[in-house]
């Protein structure tokens, strides 16, 4: 264990400061400075020796947490980094982007702020690809057999990685022009710039896999021509179609998806010309929905100029401290500043937008919104209650319902779920032999870290499909067994 009486020493909560507003606005590179080596060392040390850790089970890889905590409050930074590496492919993602159920399980959170896990990860990754300790693990022999792998988000590549190093030969197709699903284009790199995601597919190359970008698969390849060709099929598509918001108005030129806002705004970011770019410049900006996607539109429309930034929720503000019905271990629902948010703007709940509105024109110019109010169960607008908010610009960041099934239904009949989701069973595989599917194409829009590890579960049971047996791990077991010690 780490300094058996740190989180008695240390009872502060410390993480690295975040650039100036002002500064950072200018740009999209990351938000945080440099950590401080001193800090973190303080921080892991802060670790307790807590009997049952619960961090394992609140992590759905069951991540190694008190091993590496301890290892980096020794300095030991190279061991940290394998036993991190032992159940997670990428804590470089993980550790900028997770919203770390980890910390909301810590033992030490009971009565005090928890570790400062997430921090402790992206910093021991970190600190290991600067000093070259990432290396390729390429297989030491090859089974002959052939994977592909559909969807180069971060459970295509978890599987497609875990598969590699068992010795199969896996093709990774993207649609996109280059290889990182949403990590690449649907998160702007003021929360993670995109070359973490190049150095780990530079390594993953090295070991062996392939990557086939601006293939889309149903379109330039069929489903059933994928089939012909590999021995199996990991589909990691994710959960890419919006919700919508099928209002009066909602047809009107200024009315967008999130994503599709995002999406090229990190086209212009990596440097492409993007033609009729959906920007905020100048513009009275408007995002409906207050989860992470909403945060990532306000982050960008500040660093695009945005005259004015309006956050709207339909639901009623979270508080800020855990609730009654989310007791500690379990992952709490709570009011959250993230970096943007102190980036300025307004923030509202409880508002129900009614219908978007045109100029003479007929340009976008507000929308009309109401109070929210519960009836039966349901949110509906409050009559009498209702005002108008200038817009020029409407991001519809309201989730997403699920994978895109047309292609796929067309051409291999591959069955969903009642949520709309492909279905699979326990073992990730579909009702067609050969053909798996993880990550949000099965269970539905969530964590990066599940993604994660159902990519790593999925690979393990395509292994056991084509040899007959594995010896790749099954995170979701992992964390179970961690529950139950």
């Amino acid at each position: 264990m780490a300094d058996p009486k740190g989180f008695l020493k240390v009872t502060e909560r410390e993480l690295p400061k975040r650039r100036p507003v002002p500064v950072r606005i200018m740009d999209f590179k990351e938000v945080y400075e440099q950590g401080d080596p001193a800090q973190l060392r303080r921080q892991a040390g802060r670790c307790m020796d807590c009997g049952i850790p619960f961090c394992h089970q609140g992590c759905p890889l069951g991540n190694l947490i008190p091993e590496w905590n301890d290892l980096m409050y020794r300095g030991e930074g190279r061991t940290a980094a394998e036993r991190l590496h032992a159940t997670n492919n990428f804590p470089e993602f993980t550790g900028r982007l997770c919203p770390a159920p980890c910390e909301s399980s810590c033992v030490l959170g009971i009565n005090q702020p928890a570790v400062t896990i997430k921090q402790v990860e992206v910093s021991i990754i970190d600190q290991a690809f600067g000093n070259g300790w990432v290396q390729p693990q390429p297989p030491g022999r090859l089974t002959g057999k052939t994977v592909a792998v559909v969807g180069s988000g971060p459970a295509g590549l978890a599987a497609a990685q875990q598969l590699t190093r068992a010795g199969h030969t896996v093709a990774v197709y993207e649609r996109d022009d280059r290889i990182g699903g949403l990590l690449r284009y649907g998160i702007p790199d003021f929360k993670m710039e995109k070359k973490h995601i190049d150095l780990r597919i530079a390594q993953m190359t090295a070991e062996g896999t392939r990557f086939r970008a601006g293939v889309d698969i149903g379109v330039d390849i069929t489903w059933d021509q994928l089939r012909e060709r590999y021995d199996a099929v990991v589909v990691a598509t994710g959960a890419m179609v919006p919700r919508d918001l099928p209002i009066p108005g909602r047809d009107l030129p200024g009315v967008h998806f999130a994503m599709e806002y995002l999406t090229q705004s990190n086209h212009h970011v990596a440097g492409d010309e993007v033609f009729d770019q959906i920007t905020a410049e100048g513009k009275h900006v408007v995002v409906l929905g207050g989860g992470d996607t909403g945060a990532d539109c306000i982050g960008t429309a500040h660093r695009q100029g945005a005259l004015s930034v309006t956050n709207l929720a339909i639901g009623k503000q979270p508080g800020e401290a855990r609730p009654e019905h989310q007791p500690w271990p379990m992952h709490p629902t709570v009011f959250e500043v993230q970096s943007a948010h102190e980036e300025g703007g307004e923030r509202h709940y409880l508002v129900s937008t009614v219908e978007f509105l045109s100029n003479d024109a007929g340009e976008l110019r507000a929308i009309r919104v109401a109070e929210t109010e519960f009836l039966d169960g349901r949110r509906v607008p409050k009559a009498g209650t209702e005002r108008e908010i200038p817009a020029d610009l409407v991001l519809l960041a309201l989730g997403f319902t699920g994978p895109e099934t047309e292609l796929v239904d067309d051409q291999i009949q591959l069955p969903v779920d009642a949520r709309g989701n492909f279905a699979r069973d326990a073992d990730y595989a579909t009702s067609h032999p050969g053909v798996y599917v993880a990550g949000d194409a099965g269970r539905g829009q969530s964590l990066i870290v599940w993604a994660i590890a159902e990519g790593r579960a999925a690979a393990s049971a395509v292994d056991r499909y084509l040899e007959g047996d594995t010896d790749l791990p099954s995170p979701v077991a992992a964390t179970a067994r961690a529950f139950a010690i």
